[in-house]
């Protein structure tokens, strides 16, 4: 059960990552150079979390079948969207959201398989 736990928050740090990839893409766009503090920080903060992350991965698939977590890691289609509406403001139809509920059932059945 641990291992999932960890599982989870391997994947919430995924998502984490992505949206602070995001944050500094931004600030490289407006300041020209990766050497700002405004998009050198969350870059080096998003490559930190991403290191963070794969060895508690490698934590979890020595306590879980590789098959059993992994559809878990689907979870970061849910997450980073969500994140960058709130962060960011992006706006998303409807049929989105029912996507993103399609691939959370779809991890559920696929992980009480």
């Amino acid at each position: 059960m641990i291992a999932y736990v960890v599982a989870f928050f391997c994947v919430l740090g995924l998502a984490i990552g992505q949206l602070l990839f995001k944050l500094s893409s931004t600030a490289l766009a407006l300041t020209g150079t990766l050497f700002s503090l405004r998009s050198a920080i969350p870059l080096i903060a998003a490559m930190f979390i991403y290191g963070i992350t794969s060895v508690a991965w490698v934590w979890v698939l020595q306590k879980a079948e590789l098959g059993r977590v992994y559809p878990m890691m689907a979870l970061a289609f849910v997450f980073v969207p969500l994140g960058s509406h709130f962060i960011f403001g992006e706006r998303f139809q409807a049929q989105y959201f029912i996507g993103l509920g399609m691939i959370v059932a779809g991890i559920i059945i696929t992980i009480r398989s």
